[in-house]
């Protein structure tokens, strides 16, 4: 999952950053709207983690702008202003959802995977194909009740391709979603993570539709 956190306070986000690195998400950071709206409109993310004081504008301003250009993304507002009118404004100009300053950084984690869900229409944190199991809050893989250890870059791999479902993701929507802009991947890196994926999971798991992408292929352990 790729999150831009929109966040001036230095000390906050290299805290909230870190951490959300740790639990498994791909995460940039800017510090002002301009930042963001700049990384807004030559990238992609899966969800979107927006402080409203900002220091070039009220950060409900700049989400009206990102939602009346058709910026869709799942955000969550970081705030200490604990007024309902405040957060009923939020909630018009399109937030998602709302956690209140001084907050705890794994009630941000959960909320960020409960946005994404939904968006990708996934309503329970785990997420299954077949006899496998992907735990989003704990990031743990299981086939057939078997525990997998993943790196982080395959389980974030693995997680994109789980979120899509039955639905083909070509080479140039994983490079996208799931690899930092600073570090685009080779052109054989994609082709190697998956190679290891179904190495750990089986080839028949992740098929390869020539000029078009990969994927992931719902098998029972009896099928």
């Amino acid at each position: 999952m790729k999150v831009l956190v929109v966040e001036d306070d230095r000390a906050l986000a290299r805290a909230l950053c870190a951490a959300l690195e740790e639990a498994g998400l791909l995460v940039e950071q800017v510090d002002t709207g301009a930042g963001a709206d700049y990384c807004l409109r030559t990238d992609h993310y899966e969800a979107l983690v927006l402080d409203l004081g900002l220091p070039d504008g009220d950060g409900i301003q700049w989400l009206s702008r990102w939602r009346e250009a058709g910026i869709d993304l799942p955000v969550l507002v970081l705030t200490a202003r604990e007024r309902w009118s405040d957060k009923a404004a939020g909630f018009s100009a399109g937030a998602d959802d709302y956690v209140t300053k001084p907050f705890e950084v794994a009630e941000v984690l959960f909320r960020l995977r409960a946005l994404v869900r939904r968006r990708f229409g996934h309503a329970h944190p785990v997420l299954a194909a077949g006899d496998l199991r992907y735990d989003t809050h704990s990031g743990s893989l299981s086939l057939a009740g078997r525990p997998v250890s993943l790196t982080a870059q395959e389980a974030r791999l693995l997680a994109y391709l789980m979120h899509a479902r039955d639905r083909v993701v070509s080479r140039a929507e994983l490079a996208e979603h799931v690899y930092d802009r600073d570090h685009e991947p080779d052109s054989n890196v994609i082709d190697v993570q998956i190679s290891r994926l179904r190495r750990k999971l089986g080839s028949e798991r992740i098929e390869t539709l020539r000029g078009r992408g990969y994927r992931l292929v719902a098998i029972e352990a009896n099928g």
